[in-house]
Order: structure tokens, then C-alpha cells, then sequence
């Protein structure tokens, strides 16, 4: 029996790609390479399936030269490397891999915060420097996170978990705004309360970002949002890059309109606005909310159980557009 040819198109776990090499013929770009859009296109030629990273994009152009392509299972929870409805058009199955990364997401989310208000990366580098000869009083004296204001933006599950984590652990009052409100039984778990966007605003002492990136999304966060935080206030993007416009963040930084900043994701990631490296009131890593090793191996074993059910006949786990699947 003939078994179908998927793309494997970033480096994974070598017991994944054994998983997979059980059922498929697999291609398998273990060396990492970083392909251009043309490599890729060519990479997939005769490929029925991908395991895409969250980086691939699957647009149009890549649908109209890959026309025997059937699914793109994502390695990550966020998508929007994929043209759903380009994908939808075409045919082709979206998948993603949500709620494996939560908690590990969240307790990172919520250390960035902690490194940001503390001015970890900062004090850090002084002592690395050799700068450091004496004790002051105020030798990188930072914000406090028990008892603060903890402000959400995009309450889905992460958002939940940190405003536990906040709640619970820090004793923090967690304000929040999404798209829509959560349940009551929801918010009294979380103890977050509800409130409009400015108010998130203008209340939060450390504002975390958690909500997905779409172009209604983009920038989020500007220099008008900006101008309305507490000059006290510390902003954590863990979510996606896009949603900050890093350029008017790195002027507020600069200008201590906001006191700091801790980011995981970028505008055109891996590349870092340059005015960012010139601040000294942020800390910067890059994109490893999710980085723990049975974390990272969960969600890639996730895409592949998503491209083995397909192909098995069965739905997929975490499908994304649904009625893909009611015309095949």
C-alpha cells in the first residue's frame, strides 16, 4: 500500500519523524536549513502533507504551486503563518497545537514579568560589566509584583493561567480585557475582574499580552496606548510580534514613559528592532515561551497525531477549518 509523502519542513525530534516514517514517506529537513518561499515551494512538490513550525507560510502562491498538498499540521499554537481562508479555498486542512503549551507558557510569561520588574537582565549585565564596587539604596530598585495591579489582554487559556498564578501565588488584583467576557465562574477562578481597555490601561502596574495575532490585532500597542500607561508600568509581550508596533516601544522605553518592557516576540522576528538593543529597560528573549523540552516534544507529537488521523481516515485532533473536512 502506497504511503503518503509529507514534508517535514524545520528540524524535530528524532523520535518524531521515526513516528511518522512508520506511515508516510517522509522528507525531512533535519539539518535546519532556513529555506527561502521558492525552496519551500520546491521541497513540497508531491508532498500530500506538511509539519510546518509556525513560520512556513501557506498562502495562496504556495496552495496554487503545491495543488496535491491536503493538510499543514503547525508545530505551535499560534497560525498565523497560514492564509486560513486561502487554505479553506483550497482545500487544504489547517491544524495547530493548542493547550499542550499552557501552563509552560504561562509560568514563562509570568518569569518575564518577574525579570522585567525586577530588572534582572540589567543588574546582570553591571556585575558581568565589573561595575559593580558598592552597595546604594537604590541600585536598580525595580517595581514590586505582590499585592500590584496585574493587567491581562487576551484572557484565553494562557491569560487564565497567569491571572492564577498572579492571584493566587503574588497576591495580585488581575484586571482584564478580551475580546469577550468570560463566564462568571471563569473569572471568580482566575479572581480577574473585567474592565474596558483604557482602564487596563491606565490601572495595570505590569500589562501581559496573551491574545492571538491577527491584522485587527496589529499594533495593539502603540504610542497612543502607550502614552496612556502608568509611567510605573511594566508591558510583557509573550504573545506575537505585530501586536506592539516596537518602534514607538522603544521611544516610550527610551523616554521612561513606561518603566520596562519584556518581549519573547518581534515585528519581523528573528530580527530585532535595532532601538530595542539600545534600551537598557528591557529584557528580550527569543521566542521560547514554550521552550521546555517535554513542552516542545508534546506539540510536535501533537502535529504529528493531527497528520496521522487525517491520513487514517480519522479527524483530525485540532482542526482549524472544519469544513475542509466535510468535503473530502
Amino acid at each position: 500500500m502506497r504511503k503518503p509523502n509529507i514534508l517535514v519542513a524545520r528540524a524535530v525530534f528524532p523520535e518524531v519523524i521515526a513516528r511518522l516514517e512508520q506511515q508516510f514517506e517522509v522528507e525531512a529537513n533535519q539539518t535546519d536549513e532556513m529555506w527561502s518561499k521558492v525552496q519551500f515551494i520546491e521541497h513540497l512538490q508531491g508532498k500530500e502533507g506538511a509539519f510546518t513550525t509556525g513560520v512556513e507560510r501557506i498562502d495562496a502562491e504556495v496552495l496554487s504551486a503545491c495543488p496535491q498538498l491536503k493538510i499543514c499540521a503547525n508545530m505551535a499554537v499560534g497560525y498565523n503563518n497560514f492564509d486560513i481562508d486561502a487554505m479553506t479555498a483550497a482545500g487544504v486542512l489547517a491544524t495547530n497545537a493548542p493547550d499542550v503549551l499552557t501552563e509552560t507558557t504561562a509560568d514563562f510569561g509570568f518569569a518575564l514579568l518577574m525579570a522585567t520588574a525586577r530588572r534582572l537582565t540589567e543588574s546582570e549585565h553591571y556585575l558581568r560589566a565589573g561595575k559593580w564596587n558598592r552597595w546604594s539604596y537604590d541600585m536598580f530598585a525595580g517595581a514590586d509584583i505582590h499585592g500590584a495591579t496585574l493587567g491581562i489582554l487576551g484572557m484565553g487559556r494562557i491569560g487564565q493561567g497567569i491571572a492564577k498564578r498572579g492571584a493566587l501565588g503574588f497576591g495580585m488584583k488581575v484586571i482584564y480585557h478580551n475580546r469577550s467576557r468570560l463566564d462568571a465562574g471563569l473569572e471568580a477562578e482566575c479572581k480577574a475582574r473585567y474592565v474596558g481597555k483604557e482602564e487596563l490601561l491606565k490601572t495595570a502596574d505590569h500589562l501581559v499580552l496573551v491574545l492571538p495575532y491577527s491584522p485587527e490585532t496589529h499594533h495593539t500597542i502603540g504610542a497612543t496606548e502607550l502614552a496612556l500607561m502608568k509611567p510605573t508600568a511594566t508591558l510583557i509581550n509573550i504573545a506575537r510580534g505585530g501586536i506592539v508596533d516596537d518602534a514607538a516601544l522603544a521611544v516610550a522605553l527610551r523616554d521612561k514613559r513606561i518603566a520596562a518592557a519584556g518581549l519573547d516576540v518581534f515585528e519581523g522576528e528573528p530580527a530585532v528592532n535595532p532601538a530595542l538593543l539600545t534600551v537598557p529597560n528591557v529584557v528580550l528573549t527569543p521566542h521560547i515561551a514554550s521552550a521546555t523540552m517535554p513542552t516542545r516534544l508534546a506539540m510536535a507529537n501533537l502535529a504529528a497525531d493531527n497528520l496521522l488521523a487525517f491520513f487514517g481516515g480519522k479527524e483530525p485532533v485540532t482542526p482549524l477549518n472544519s469544513a475542509v473536512l466535510a468535503i473530502k
